[in-house]
């Protein structure tokens, strides 16, 4: 018996060491094609590297990430009336005129420019930045993924329960509703930025004309108030199906026999879907949640299609750094700053939704 315990233990070392160089190759890969690149980019981050130049690549430390992230709040005093000595009322909006804004700013070490303005217990402050353009990035970015995500996942979430039932053509309209998720984004991309044309050439402003709601002339991708949500329709209008089809899939893996119990028991449609589809939906709403809100915190080709340099995403952002800017060092940080980023996203979701190993 000890024999055979012996051998058997002997087998299973050799088993393992074979699986071990089995998945040698795998690892080489892994860091190929994943550790290397990151761990490259982590480096560039902290050096002044200048993209296809032969200028002296220099360790200028956290230079990088201070430029991008440096943030500063000061106070805006109003202006005096010289005549009276309390702070000056502007005559046409009847508010406290303020400073200008440059003169609060710190100069040195670094120069700050304004990101921002806004008003706190009745003083006016001031957001200074020394890059408001990546803030900027960050902020439209983020407000882009929470409200393109949460209308994506409700709307995905109707379309999925009506192609769920039982009706004549049901296959027909499943196909319809993928259609916009199978258009390329670049295409698709170009066809809502004709659509949203400033004059009455473009689809929306001449179906407004017509309505008498506007006079056509409407700038839906110039004037910055209706840009973020050109961008959000767009992007709802192309995903929306990617997370229907998510949430088809988790609704045909739910049982029928439980709502029939359910029938039987009285209760009716609206409980059942908070008391029953919810629930059971809770591991699917998870991966879509995840996989939408990262790809949505990385979005750029609708950003650079359609808005250009004239509004940045953090990707767009990175992307112009390094290609019209050739700052490699630079761009670099940003995208350590994204990587970060979409890191926090993915723990947050992980830890809210209960998201947890086959070991727990």
């Amino acid at each position: 018996m000890a024999k055979s315990k012996a051998g058997m233990s002997d087998l299973a070392k050799i088993e393992q060491r074979l699986a071990y160089w089995l998945l040698l190759p795998t690892f080489v890969i892994m860091i190929a094609i994943a550790i290397y690149p990151l761990l490259s980019v982590f480096y560039n981050s902290f050096t002044n590297n200048i993209f296809a130049s032969s200028k002296p690549v220099e360790f200028v430390q956290f230079n990088n990430y201070l430029n991008l992230l440096d943030l500063t709040i000061k106070e805006v005093p109003p202006k005096v009336d010289p005549a009276t000595g309390k702070p000056q009322i502007n005559p046409t909006t009847g508010k406290i005129d303020y400073q200008s804004a440059v003169s609060v700013l710190p100069r040195a070490p670094h120069r700050f420019k304004q990101v921002g303005q806004f008003n706190l217990l009745g003083n006016q402050y001031v957001l200074g930045a020394t890059d408001p353009d990546f803030i900027h990035a960050v902020w439209d970015t983020i407000v882009f993924a929470i409200l393109t995500v949460v209308l994506e996942l409700v709307f995905g979430m109707i379309f999925a329960l009506i192609i769920n039932a039982n009706f004549v053509g049901r296959g027909l309209m499943r196909a319809i509703i993928l259609v916009p998720w199978a258009v390329p984004t670049a295409v698709s991309s170009q066809m809502w930025a004709y659509m949203l044309q400033p004059n009455r050439t473009g689809f929306f402003n001449t179906v407004l004309w017509r309505l008498g709601l506007g006079d056509g002339q409407t700038p839906f991708l110039s004037d910055p108030t209706f840009q973020m949500p050109a961008m959000i329709m767009i992007d709802v209008w192309k995903t929306t199906p990617f997370m229907a089809l998510l949430m088809l899939a988790g609704l045909q893996l739910i049982p029928a026999d439980i709502y029939e119990a359910a029938n039987v028991d009285g209760a009716n449609a609206v409980r059942q879907f908070f008391q029953l589809t919810l629930p059971l939906l809770r591991g699917t709403i998870a991966v879509a949640l995840v996989f939408r809100t990262l790809d949505a915190l990385r979005v750029f080709d609708l950003f650079q299609i359609v808005l250009g340099q004239a509004r940045f995403s953090m990707a767009s952002y990175t992307y112009y750094q390094l290609i019209q800017n050739r700052a490699m060092g630079y761009s670099s940080a940003s995208s350590i700053v994204i990587f970060v980023v979409l890191s926090i996203f993915a723990v947050m979701y992980m830890r809210t939704l209960g998201v947890r190993s086959d070991e727990s």
